[in-house]
């Protein structure tokens, strides 16, 4: 079986932690198990691994992402990159292509699942029953459904039929019908009924997939499939495949299994109420502070709420109302003023405008051991960047200078420009750079 990873998400949730570079799949936020954090999609990798299911898994994200997916797994797992983001039956078409390319037959057994889930040390071990399952029931598609704790509006169900079990194996239910995120009321009448939250994983032969592609008017060729990626309307697996199967069974999962996606469930998985400079009063009973910013945030007498702040903005709310952020967002196009990149980090530390200058901006770079920074020949104004901590060396339009702690490097325009830090330690440098609309260029990906 060939488990494909969706790692996909337009970082509002998790505002102003997360954005579009930096999306709460590369949170470090959680516990690991050496007592250090980790991040979402770091959690799923180590249990794949713990399932034997890493050596069949690829990891799919925008391509814009494809560099920074490889830094927070080291590079263990493939990763694929789409060029667009086009909704999940697009991406598990470019997925079906892909393996097609690679000469998998169309017997060949592929199973999506999302990459931003939070789910049981045994929930992996599940997912490889879904191979034999598929088989097995002789169905078109096989889903996990897991058995929900409690009605909620924010999950979609699965509501099942015919229960079937066979000896020495796991029983299983064919699919009745499916709700999509029903009212609080209506959910509790389909947990009655034995419902399951679908947990969006979904198990298929190629030839099926490829099928529901030629029905949906894809081309069954990736070049073809690229071609015309950014035109294709945004589709879900849901609508497009699932819901239209003639044949399809749900394994259930009792452990535990839950999306993070939120400030309320994600606080109930930390380990501390403060992350960064902060405190909370005794009596805030349930408020949480995750700060990365350098300054102290106090909370006072004021419960149940969750307060975020980075270079991209501060947030103070209910942890019930908390999700209302990423409508909030829709009516603003604010910039990342921070972010990753395969080559380190970035935090944009000011920006104002200069009467005589023009505009600067100031950020602060960190580029990790044995990595390079490009950057692009520029023609929007004079770029200065001084060696805070660290070695390395830079070049300039081809000429190599040695760079340490307190260096200072003016980069006129049109001057062609790299950093590579050494092997031991990674290099902190200060940029300032002027010129025009800056902060909305500042990143370029993987530049």
């Amino acid at each position: 079986m060939q488990l494909v990873l969706l790692c996909g998400g337009s970082g509002k949730r998790l505002w102003p932690l997360s954005n579009d570079i930096r999306s709460k799949l590369f949170l470090r936020l959680l516990p690991a198990p050496d007592g250090q954090k980790e991040s979402m999609l770091g959690r799923v990798c180590r249990q794949l691994a713990a399932a034997g299911l890493d050596s069949s898994a690829l990891l799919l994200t925008h391509r814009s992402q494809v560099n920074l997916v490889l830094r927070h797994t080291e590079g263990r797992l493939p990763v694929l990159g789409e060029p667009a983001k086009r909704g999940t039956f697009t991406a598990a078409a470019l997925a079906a292509v892909h393996f097609q390319v690679k000469g998998a037959g169309l017997d060949e057994i592929v199973c999506i699942a999302p990459a931003d889930m939070f789910a049981g040390a045994d929930f992996f071990h599940r997912v490889a029953e879904l191979s034999d399952l598929l088989l097995d029931s002789g169905a078109d598609l096989a889903m996990l459904g897991t058995r929900p704790k409690h009605p909620s509006d924010q999950y979609g169900y699965i509501v099942p039929g015919q229960q079937t079990g066979k000896e020495g194996k796991a029983s299983y239910a064919s699919v009745a019908r499916f709700t999509e995120k029903p009212d609080r009321t209506r959910a509790q009448q389909l947990i009655s009924q034995g419902a399951l939250w679908n947990c969006g994983i979904y198990a298929f032969k190629l030839r099926y997939m490829l099928a529901c592609m030629k029905r949906s008017g894809l081309p069954l060729n990736d070049k073809a499939l690229c071609a015309m990626y950014d035109s294709l309307p945004v589709r879900s697996f849901d609508e497009e495949v699932a819901e239209r199967a003639e044949r399809a069974v749900v394994l259930p999962y009792e452990g535990e299994w839950r999306d993070i996606g939120n400030w309320q469930t994600l606080t109930e998985q930390l380990d501390s109420r403060v992350i960064g400079r902060g405190q909370i009063s005794e009596s805030a009973h349930g408020t949480h502070i995750v700060n990365e910013l350098p300054y102290p945030f106090h909370v006072i007498g004021v419960e149940d709420i969750i307060a975020a702040a980075s270079p991209d903005g501060i947030l103070v709310a209910a942890k019930s109302h908390a999700h209302s952020i990423k409508e909030k967002l829709k009516t603003v196009q604010p910039y990342p003023m921070h972010g990753e990149a395969s080559w380190g980090s970035y935090r944009v530390l000011d920006e104002f405008e200069h009467r005589s200058l023009g505009d600067i901006l100031v950020a602060r770079l960190t580029v990790l051991p044995d990595h390079c920074l490009n950057g692009r020949s520029h023609g929007s104004g004079l770029k200065v960047w001084t060696i805070v901590s660290g070695r390395g060396e830079i070049m300039l339009n081809g000429e190599r200078f040695m760079a340490a702690s307190g260096s200072v490097f003016r980069i006129p325009v049109d001057t062609h420009h790299t950093i590579r830090a050494d092997l031991e330690r990674p290099v902190e440098l200060i940029e300032v750079r002027l010129g025009e609309s800056l902060v909305n260029a500042f990143y370029k990906p993987e530049s």
